[in-house]
């Protein structure tokens, strides 16, 4: 089930979506003080593509650094990556077969927002560390 979702999932947004981070990955790049935003970035244009069977979980080893860097994050790259997800979640939900498309676009909203401090799993290994 996993790859059928994952199948339409890249066809319909997860192809646009991991454009979208990789633009803003370049964008973060060409400065120097801003390539952990870019390496996060880089990182999730990969989830976008392919996220049904992974999943985010918070890093406990994030400090106060990353806090701040989120915060920097969201005004420059964060509201727009989101604001894509909410737009391709809202027109996905239309129809019930993109329901669940839709879904994982909102569940999608807070990795985009605040990147640095999470972590993409897989989720086989979230149940398997509890």
């Amino acid at each position: 089930m996993k790859l059928i979702l994952n199948v339409i999932w890249l066809v319909l947004s997860g192809f646009w979506l991991a454009i979208g981070y990789v633009i803003a990955g370049i964008v973060c790049c060409i400065l120097i003080i801003t390539i952990p935003f870019g390496i996060a970035s880089f990182r999730i244009a990969g989830y976008a593509l392919w996220p049904f069977g992974r999943t985010t979980v918070e890093r406990h080893d994030a400090g106060a650094g990353s806090a701040l860097a989120n915060v920097i994050w969201i005004v420059f790259a964060g509201w727009w990556l989101a604001l894509g997800h909410i737009v391709t979640g809202i027109a996905q939900c239309v129809t019930i077969i993109g329901i669940p498309l839709g879904i994982a676009n909102f569940k999608m909203i807070p990795i985009s927002l605040l990147p640095l401090g999470r972590e993409i799993v897989p989720t086989d290994e979230l149940f398997t560390a509890r």
